[in-house]
């Protein structure tokens, strides 16, 4: 990974300055990384403990949020039972920004423009950290698992396919 010197402070580390919870940071942006298995071979991370958001909606028009390790895919059936529902759907790319304030390839569960429930795949439990988006493309930060709850409406639970 190539050093940078200056890291530009984004709204999802404003919001864990705030409320004091530690975290690293992580700057990508000149590795030309641009999946999240890509991400974390550019920061010599386990894929495992690398995490996507995913944002979905239900037939009820309610918005949930999902963590998933950046190699898994969601499944929308066990997501959709995590968050008593009876199907949900993958927010298509156009209203992501509409409905969270992010962009695709820079969605965070933190700092959305409102909050939703959020489901972490209970797979992050198995690391003392995980990293996740910083709300920027380019930039992923890495933290305590535990310290999301905090900050986040969030439970843990299965919901990648094959599990």
């Amino acid at each position: 990974m190539n050093v940078v010197k200056y890291m530009e402070k984004t709204n999802v580390m404003r919001i864990l300055d705030q409320h004091k919870i530690n975290y690293k940071a992580y700057y990508y942006g000149n590795t030309g990384a641009i999946s999240g298995i890509d991400v974390a071979i550019s920061l010599n991370q386990d894929s495992r403990q690398v995490f996507k958001t995913l944002v979905t909606i239900s037939g009820t028009k309610h918005y949930y949020v999902f963590m998933i390790p950046v190699a898994c895919e969601l499944d929308l059936k066990k997501a959709a039972k995590s968050v008593s529902e009876k199907s949900l759907s993958m927010l298509p790319f156009k209203e992501l920004l509409q409905v969270t304030g992010y962009v695709h390839g820079g969605c965070s569960a933190i700092g959305m423009k409102k909050k939703f429930p959020v489901v972490i795949n209970d797979s992050a439990k198995d690391f003392k950290t995980i990293l996740f988006s910083a709300g920027k493309i380019g930039y992923q930060v890495e933290m305590n698992v535990l310290e999301l709850e905090k900050i986040l409406d969030c439970k843990f639970s299965l919901i990648t396919v094959g599990e």
